[in-house]
């Protein structure tokens, strides 16, 4: 055969490719490629070291006879099939849980074989999702988890129950209410910080709840040290478990918050000068830790504070971990029965919390089982109300000078007319010094209060601001009828 009849490498590969494999881009114009027939789809990109699409494209050439190709081939190949697949129709990918169609949401088991699990209406089931329908996108952090079991009767939450060490029933039923919302692709979840004293098992609780949907691979990890470690630990899973935390700086209290209700990261693309990769994320979060100090307002209310007690009874950990193994396809069995459940309770939404979601997902919890989850979810909010004044001097000066006020009254000042009286009221007669971190600026001032209204409103002092002809001006109000909640005065 001469050498004009014979037909170029990268055209047997091309052609190979596109009979074997469905190509197609995400918004963010990344080209995914999904074996024909299999849910999991792998960017052509990719260059790990295992589970790249190159790799599976070499093995898949060379098992079917159409030999061995070098590097260059290859590229040329892939260059011009990313080329034509930008072409294609946009369709996402998703880690762990996507939504689906008909109302139904799938849970992806991380298995080779692809089955998962499909959530809908009327009950779930086993199943390999339509490649249309659902892409799952597999990383290192992707663990596979055991078929769920069929027909438990619920005994797998009692099972999960009885390995953790919860402090209180409330605490058991806002952690079955966070693993629901788990589920929900759509649902932000606020994050479980579980605490307690030294050897109440927080890590071990912490690893049990994470593996119930990451697997018996998924763990806790130390908490990055900058937000761009931890943003890429978050978008290569779903749940995303910080262990051990004495501290929270401003950035990781603000890092947490976005990981909680969302956000996106922009960043400028690797071998490139002007081309930029876009990171959106939302992921659940789980937390744990003694003491973390003092937690800022925005975080509280995006918090589920779980506290465990300590064990009467130790076991050793191959004793636990071998028992949680077993009982883990029943576990996630009764866990997916009472999501059926509970999506299908018919409940209203709070309209005065902030993760309304979340509340609306307690308030079906309740309405399906009666649990009093929505109740455990607003005391567990005004216990972080207490945390984040108990922590904060100037807050607690602002209750003070609120109790001088009549209810129903305001008080209207310039921001620094206000820290004057505040400040005066903090020193008293002693003229004791002023904290540090204290507002040093009217403008600093007001900056500290808006961020402290959400926890100021709570105990019935609300601030606001506005402008006359006269310049800008903050107002202190107490409404004449105050919010559920006893107020103790912190002097």
């Amino acid at each position: 055969m001469s050498e004009d009849d014979k037909t170029p490498a990268r055209e047997i590969i091309t052609d190979y490719a596109q009979a074997h494999f469905r190509y197609f881009r995400t918004a963010d114009g990344t080209v995914y490629a999904q074996k024909n027939g299999h849910p999991v789809a792998r960017p052509i990109r990719s260059q790990g070291t295992t589970g790249s699409h190159r790799q599976e494209l070499m093995v898949g050439l060379f098992k079917d006879g159409r030999g061995v190709f070098n590097g260059t081939a290859l590229k040329e190949a892939l260059d011009l099939i990313e080329a034509l697949a930008l072409t294609e129709d946009v369709q996402p990918v998703h880690i762990r849980v996507a939504p689906g169609f008909d109302g139904a949401t799938w849970l992806d088991l991380g298995r080779s074989d692809g089955q998962s699990v499909r959530i809908h209406p009327t009950g779930w089931e086993i199943a390999v999702p339509d490649p249309r329908e659902v892409c799952w996108r597999r990383t290192q952090l992707t663990g596979e988890l055991p078929l769920p079991a069929k027909d438990t009767d619920g005994k797998g939450i009692d099972l999960l129950l009885r390995l953790c060490n919860f402090a209180s029933a409330e605490a058991e039923c806002l952690a079955i209410a966070w693993l629901i919302g788990c589920l929900g692709p759509s649902v932000p979840v606020p994050a479980p910080f579980l605490t307690g004293p030294q050897g109440a098992g927080k890590s071990t609780g912490g690893r049990m709840l994470v593996r119930i949907i990451e697997g018996m691979s998924g763990d806790l990890r130390r908490a990055p040290k900058d937000e761009e470690n931890l943003i890429a630990a978050v978008a290569a899973g779903w749940v995303t478990a910080l262990d051990n935390l004495s501290h929270m700086t401003p950035d990781l209290s603000d890092a947490m918050c976005c990981i909680v209700t969302g956000a996106e990261n922009v960043k400028r693309a690797l071998f490139t000068d002007g081309d930029v990769f876009r990171a959106r994320y939302r992921r659940p979060l789980l937390l744990t830790g003694i003491d973390v100090g003092v937690i800022r307002p925005d975080l509280a209310e995006r918090l589920l504070p779980l506290r465990l007690e300590r064990p009467r009874v130790r076991r050793t950990e191959a004793e636990l971990w071998a028992e949680y193994a077993e009982v883990l396809p029943v576990v996630l069995g009764s866990l997916l029965d009472l999501t059926v459940k509970v999506r299908a309770a018919e409940a209203e939404t709070p309209t005065d919390l902030r993760m309304a979601d979340f509340a609306h997902l307690c308030a079906q919890l309740d309405a399906a089982t009666g649990l009093g989850a929505l109740t455990a979810y607003r005391a567990s909010l005004d216990d972080l109300n207490d945390d984040v004044i108990e922590g904060d001097l100037l807050a607690q000066t602002v209750l003070r000078h609120a109790d001088t006020i009549e209810p129903g009254d305001a008080q209207r000042m310039t921001s620094t007319e206000w820290l004057h009286c505040l400040s005066r009221l903090y020193a008293g007669d002693d003229f004791r010094p002023l904290p540090k971190g204290w507002p040093t600026t009217g403008k600093v001032l007001s900056d500290r209060l808006k961020r402290l209204q959400p926890t100021l409103a709570a105990r019935g002092v609300l601030i606001d601001s506005g402008r006359t002809s006269e310049g800008r001006y903050l107002e202190m109000t107490r409404p004449a009828t105050p919010p559920p909640h006893e107020h103790k005065p912190m002097f």
